[in-house]
């Protein structure tokens, strides 16, 4: 038997508590063999061959939350190492301990929102003011009892179809299967436009007034919501979306509480609701050609 020869493990990390299932590919195997994470036995699940290639597949064990040497040994008939038939590909495995919920984009997109709102409103008018957020869109002195005076509360978001940057254009994506190169196919997004409404309220018409000219300065210098792509990755950079004032204000000079109060609304352009669902994974790369005329559906 030739000295084995590792190339690749697939995929290159996992969950620290173990039990996912890696291709260990490469040449020179044995029709059995014994695989070793990080020191530690990977339950081997199937050897097989492949146009000269040979894949193995195990099950990861749980282990610490580092990065692993995997290790690949010859086995004889009987089950016992063959000496100097082994190979190993250094870190070539990372164990991560996993999130338990991954923070959604819109979650974040909120978050980005408020905090903009509270550095470039908020903190320009009174040192007192608030900021607080309900997810539902209620009106405005319904609200504003949830925040201390002053106050600037954002409601929302209502969902509405986006027409400006929605798409029908079946999306393609390359991946890397067993025999190399393939198009996976996904549906167009589900794209819409995110309508929220500020309520600002105060006990002082000048200081109502102050805040309309803060929000309003707010409004024409942000013409686009910035923020990171994925926030534990910082080199894929960041994505943008179009915001624009949505409607005209509306004041509420008289109240029996004696609260002064105006809403202004605002619309986010284009938030992927979804990623698009996959439909299916072409042939390879080379050898196939997808056109779009045969999706059915998708947003408008």
């Amino acid at each position: 038997m030739a000295v084995p020869s590792l190339t690749s493990v697939t995929p290159s990390s996992g969950p620290t508590s173990g039990g996912d299932i890696l291709r260990l590919a490469g040449t020179g195997f044995a029709a059995r063999v014994a695989v070793r994470l990080g020191g530690l036995h990977a339950e081997v699940l199937s050897v097989r061959e492949e146009a000269g290639t040979t894949y193995v597949e195990v099950r990861t064990t749980p282990h610490e939350a580092s990065t692993v040497d995997v290790e690949l040994h010859n086995l004889s008939a009987v089950g016992s190492p063959v000496p100097g038939e082994a190979a190993v590909l250094s870190g070539a495995y990372r164990y991560l301990r996993p999130h338990v919920a991954r923070e959604a984009d819109l979650t974040r997109l909120v978050r980005t929102l408020l905090r903009e709102l509270k550095r470039q409103v908020v903190a320009n008018v009174s040192a007192s003011v608030s900021v607080d957020y309900d997810n539902t869109v209620a009106d405005g002195l319904n609200v504003i009892a949830m925040a201390s005076l002053p106050s600037v509360v954002l409601s929302g978001p209502a969902l509405r179809e986006s027409r400006r940057y929605s798409t029908n254009v079946l999306r393609e994506d390359v991946v890397q299967g067993p025999s190399g190169a393939e198009l996976v196919r996904r549906r167009p997004a589900y794209t819409v436009d995110l309508a929220f409404t500020l309520t600002v309220a105060s006990e002082r018409t000048a200081e109502l007034f102050n805040l309309m000219a803060a929000v309003a300065t707010f409004l024409n210098r942000n013409r686009w919501l910035s923020m990171a792509r994925d926030a534990e990755a910082a080199s894929r950079g960041t994505v943008r979306w179009e915001m624009d004032a949505d409607g005209e204000v509306r004041t509420q000079l008289a109240s029996r509480d004696d609260v002064r109060a105006f809403t202004w609304g605002l619309v986010v352009r284009g938030f992927d609701v979804d990623e698009g669902l996959p439909l299916d994974i072409g042939k390879a790369v080379a050898a196939t050609h997808l056109g779009t005329d045969s999706l059915s559906g998708g947003t408008s």
